[in-house]
């Protein structure tokens, strides 16, 4: 009978310990009425993803009640309660009350902080919910809806935006929800940015810097703000903009919920989508609207539009004028532009179209949805204080009208997504024909103006030919040895952009080391400065120089005729006896290989920059191969030779190599493997065969090398012997991409960028060069985004042995189809 008794005991003991498992189990996610949550407790969401309680942030021993990633990334905190008032003991308490508020209390039992009152019905049994998307709600016990609470954190968002918040006003309670930076990465209160849905006209993103605009991200215009032309949904996340009587706000969603994403605005004001890459164990930079120099708000002041790829970067719209020319000339663009001529509100004034803009700021705007683009110019050239006008949703065709009134600030040009804007103009600027009296006078003025153009530009030119053949005869005096050649030599020499040898000499200080800017492969590169003060690099080719007389007239010939912007521009070249030298514009910035191989000035190329040389490159690639007069191959093409400018603009360089088809040719073939290894294309490094597809290839080893930070030629790796290209190619067969990424980039990736980028990389380097892409194919992947063929597998990517002695490199590379070649590096 006791062994009964006691058994019973045993198993009501089980019974009580399995109850209050199942309890703490079920209640690992809640807080109940009068329950306490004390510093070194948590609760924790349904699914183990965010985790809630007391923290201190680095280098502070200051509480705060937060709440944080628990699994993936523990010290990254979405929420902060208390983030102004913070404890300074671990004897603080978190609960709820009977009325259903949530409190934090110090040592003292002082209430330090306490959720916000709400207008819902009062909750007769309270309980508070941390759910699955971080989100932290009060609600009833018993059929309370956590979609419906009567209060959650996400009306009362510190600095960070996650999936399931909304993010603006609602009119129905007053309610504006925004975003505020951490004052600094170890303290949590109220910094100095935050981020707006602006509602003074019609809404548009606005991030602040105290009470001054930092950045406006644009009006809403259907499918994105208008200043974010690479904000679009894609495989990550899903996003939209609710406007009505009742609301306003943006919210986004994820497509994956296996993704982990936020957006936070940064201490230092930046703005950012970040992304988990779990196989780092890091957030990687997925996304930024800040994204150059023009997006710093008004930076041209009224009437100025900015465009960074143009220099000076501000100018002022078509009709507009520097209201400050002085300060104008030294890129202080605050005072902006004025009109040309004044309007009058007359019946002839009209509007001037605008392309491919960021919209004006819209806080002194009107807006209309149910209105077409018609009616909306109708009711702005009624109304003399309208300034311009455009469609309000560029969806399905376009609708709505958005009117401005007053001066337009803020305007940005963009190479893509951009929109029309129509600014109001008076007769005299209209470009429309036989709209006003204006305009025919302009008819009768244009003509004689013409005529007028076509007279001085006859003169400049006769000016300039005299003064070129007076240069040229100066120049070819000096070297009566090299015009002892035949006739049709002196005929390619009449091509030649020649200037006297005594002004490069003057121009660089007599070749001066001080001046000297590197040593190339044939020969040292100087700095010059002309007698106008114009900076020149001077290319002075050595007497032992592998480039002979006709590779230097190629080199002369060819470039001189090329006019892109991604394209180094010949200005002249010198020939005095056995010193021949070329003198192209200043590129101050240096080259390319100076940037991503080198671990300091590596940082200062993010990836929005990198991604922009890319795509320069591949434009004025592109050039060369098809819109250029000859189709031209460059054949040695690598970092070295892409020179960067002021700017960081890209510009292809060293056509000494370069060989120029006619009509419908395509490849050739040589004796003679020219260019430098780890960028040749198998099928000319083995047989002497150069094509496009060839120069294709080195873009394609470009492209990669950009990425990673590291060189094809010599890439080490300690489980494998593959090149870079190899390297790549068995990251993205085992998807792992992302790890190619140089460190350095980690901050400013933009993840559908970079992928994309090493996708079209592996296409550009495939073994067959019919499998390659042509240079159009890659600037319409670099632009779209459309889904990539996968790529197969590429050449020479296997390097089997390296010997390196001082006169020569001799390699051993093994392709894809298992030929073994040995050759001499040529350069």
């Amino acid at each position: 009978m006791a062994e009964q008794v006691q058994f019973t005991k045993l198993c009501l003991s089980i019974v009580v310990v399995i109850y209050a498992l199942i309890t703490c189990t079920s209640a690992a996610d809640t807080i109940s009425a009068n329950q306490t949550i004390k510093d070194g407790e948590t609760i924790v969401s349904p699914q183990q993803t965010f985790e809630l309680g007391f923290f201190s942030p680095k280098n502070s021993t200051k509480r705060f009640v937060g709440i944080w990633y628990k699994r993936i990334s523990p010290g990254t905190v979405i929420w902060v309660a208390n983030r102004n008032t913070p404890l300074t003991t671990t004897s603080g308490e978190l609960s709820l009350t009977l009325d259903g508020i949530l409190v934090i209390r110090n040592a003292t039992g002082g209430v330090i902080w306490a959720s916000a009152n709400s207008s819902a019905p009062p909750v007769k049994k309270p309980v508070s919910q941390l759910l699955e998307t971080g989100n932290l709600v009060v609600r009833e016990e018993t059929g309370g809806n956590p979609e419906n609470p009567v209060w959650q954190s996400f009306d009362f968002p510190t600095d960070t935006f996650v999936p399931g918040m909304k993010f603006g006003t609602d009119f129905v309670t007053g309610r504006e929800t925004h975003f505020t930076s951490w004052k600094a990465d170890g303290d949590p209160s109220s910094g100095e940015f935050t981020v707006w849905i602006d509602t003074q006209g019609y809404p548009q993103l606005i991030v602040r810097d105290g009470s001054d605009v930092k950045f406006r991200g644009g009006p809403w215009n259907g499918e994105r703000f208008s200043g974010e032309p690479k904000l679009r949904p894609d495989s990550v996340y899903t996003f939209g903009f609710i406007l009505n009587q009742r609301e306003i706000n943006y919210h986004f969603d994820l497509v994956n919920n296996a993704a982990i994403t936020r957006v936070t605005i940064q201490p230092t004001g930046d703005f950012e989508r970040l992304l988990w890459i779990e196989t780092r164990k890091q957030w990687l930079l997925y996304q930024t609207p800040q994204t150059d120099n023009c997006d710093r708000y008004k930076l041209c002041g009224a009437f100025g539009s900015c465009n960074i790829n143009n220099s000076p970067a501000c100018g002022c719209l078509k009709g507009f004028e520097p209201t400050a020319p002085d300060q104008w000339n030294v890129a202080d663009w605050s005072q902006g532009c004025r009109r040309s001529t004044p309007l009058d509100c007359g019946p002839e004034e009209g509007f001037i179209k605008y392309s491919g803009i960021k919209l004006p700021d819209t806080q002194k705007s009107w807006f209309n949805q149910t209105m077409n683009l018609d009616e909306c110019e109708v009711v702005c050239k009624r109304n003399c204080s309208c300034t311009a006008y455009a469609t309000q949703n560029v969806t399905a065709g376009g609708s709505g009208c958005l009117l401005w009134f007053g001066e337009l600030v803020d305007i940005k040009t963009f190479a893509e997504n951009g929109q029309d804007l129509y600014i109001r103009m008076p007769a005299s600027e209209l470009a429309a024909k036989g709209k006003s009296s204006g305009v025919k006078k302009l008819k009768i003025i244009l003509p004689v103006i013409s005529v007028l153009s076509v007279i001085l530009a006859s003169v400049y030119i006769f000016y300039r030919f005299k003064k070129r053949k007076s240069m040229q005869k100066g120049a070819l005096e000096e070297d009566n040895e090299y015009h002892a050649g035949n006739e049709s030599s002196n005929k390619d020499d009449l091509e030649l952009p020649l200037i006297d040898f005594s002004v490069l000499r003057k121009a660089t200080a007599n070749f001066s080391d001080y001046n000297k800017l590197g040593e190339g492969g044939f020969g040292p590169v100087y700095k010059g400065v002309m007698e106008d003060g114009q900076e020149v690099a001077v290319k002075r080719l050595s007497r032992t120089s592998t480039q002979g007389l006709d590779e230097f007239k190629n080199e002369v010939i060819t470039i001189s005729k090329l006019q892109h912007r991604n394209l180094v521009r010949l200005l002249w070249c010198s020939i005095k006896g056995a010193e021949k030298m070329l003198v192209y514009e200043y590129m101050p910035n240096k080259s390319l290989d100076s940037f991503i191989f080198d671990e300091n000035r590596s940082n200062a190329l993010d990836w929005p920059t990198r991604f922009h040389i890319i795509n320069g490159i591949a434009k004025g690639l592109l050039y060369l191969h098809q819109d250029s007069r000859l189709r031209i191959i460059h054949r040695d093409l690598k970092v070295s030779n892409i020179l960067l400018d002021h700017d960081m603009n890209p510009k292809i360089s060293d056509f000494g190599m370069a060989r120029s088809f006619g009509g419908n040719q395509i490849e050739a073939n040589t004796n003679r493997v020219v260019g430098t290894y780890g960028y040749m294309a198998p099928e000319y490094a083995a047989d002497g065969l150069f094509s496009i597809k060839s120069d294709v290839f080195s873009f394609g080893v470009l492209v990669l090398e950009i990425v990673t930070g590291k060189r094809n030629r010599g890439f080490y790796h300690k489980e494998h012997s593959n090149n870079l290209i190899g390297h790549a190619w068995g990251l993205h067969k085992d998807g792992k991409s992302l790890e190619l990424v140089a460190a350095s980039l980690s901050e400013s990736i933009n993840l559908p960028e970079v992928l994309r980028s090493i996708h079209v990389g592996l296409l550009c380097v495939q073994q067959r060069p019919e499998d390659r892409p042509n240079m159009s194919s890659v600037v319409l992947m670099f632009g779209s985004e459309g889904e990539l063929s996968p790529p197969k597998p590429p050449g020479f990517f296997y390097e089997k042995t390296i010997t390196d002695n001082t006169s020569s490199s001799t390699f051993e590379m093994r392709s894809t189809n298992e030929l073994t070649i040995t050759m001499l590096s040529a350069r």
